[in-house]
């Protein structure tokens, strides 16, 4: 006797409660998102064509018009700016994918498979944090190219990077969250953008945070994106290092413990 959907779907129930399928499903699933970037190289194209023009146009239109002070060339004080501005517009990515697939259908397809809700998620994050070390990697590359340079030390850069990677993995969350709750991916990108740009240009990525308005340098001192910006900054160029660097941890943990819960949450909800 065949058996039929709600008997199919209940058995695919039963089948995801094994914990030790979880990391196996996630990987499958980050693969299938790797597999998917390559048959598309348009978005590879065009993720990593816009940091470079970012990077390019805040080098040569607005570097010699601003002063940072102590020395250290605009170009320096930008780069950490620049990564971090463009792994957060870049989550959006992860949002609007999830919105695309369950507007396809495809989520329905994966909820009848024997497989953990929560590895389409992980899947989905990870393969995009895949795709931003890339992303950075590049960046650096075209950085050093119009005169960056770092002034501390290579372990010390690594470490910056390491942090802006694990910040865009932390957004991948939100954006997955708000691509879960939205209709179809143009709401996805439209619920997303006004939040990531409010944080990108009220913080210090772009100009020190003493040269704006009191009131708004309180909110640009008490974000996440400055947090993590003051962290890859003092690891590239010099200074108190530690305090920086926890801060920017704990932003990340946060973001991380208060998103992906409610990701996956969402997630069984509408699948």
């Amino acid at each position: 006797m065949i058996p039929t959907t709600v008997d199919q779907a209940t058995l695919s129930r039963e089948a995801r409660v094994h914990p030790g399928s979880v990391v196996g499903d996630a990987l499958t699933m980050t693969w299938r998102n790797l597999l998917r970037l390559t048959r598309n190289p348009e978005l590879i194209v065009f993720s990593t064509v816009q940091p470079i023009i970012f990077v390019l146009m805040f080098r040569y239109v607005f570097g010699g018009a601003i002063n940072v002070g102590g020395g250290i060339p605009y170009v320096d004080f930008l780069m950490a700016g620049v990564w971090v501005q463009s792994v957060t517009f870049g989550a959006l990515n992860t949002g609007v994918g999830l919105a695309e697939d369950l507007q396809s259908g495809l989520i329905e397809r994966f909820r009848s498979l024997p497989m953990a809700r929560s590895a389409v998620l992980v899947g989905r994050t990870t393969a995009d944090l895949v795709r931003n070390v890339f992303v950075v990697i590049v960046m650096t590359a075209v950085g050093f190219m119009v005169g960056f340079n770092y002034h501390t030390s290579a372990l010390a850069l690594v470490g910056a990077l390491a942090i802006v990677l694990l910040f865009s993995y932390a957004l991948s969350w939100l954006s997955a969250l708000l691509g879960l709750l939205a209709p179809n991916a143009e709401t996805a990108q439209a619920a997303f953008f006004p939040i990531v740009a409010v944080l990108v240009f009220a913080s210090a990525a772009f100009v020190p945070v003493k040269t704006m308005p009191g009131w708004l340098q309180a909110f640009a001192n008490h974000q996440p994106v400055t947090a993590v910006i003051n962290a890859v900054r003092v690891l590239t160029l010099g200074g108190p290092t530690a305090g920086k660097v926890v801060s920017a941890l704990l932003w990340i943990a946060a973001i991380i413990a208060v998103f992906a819960p409610l990701s996956i949450r969402r997630y069984r909800k509408v699948a």
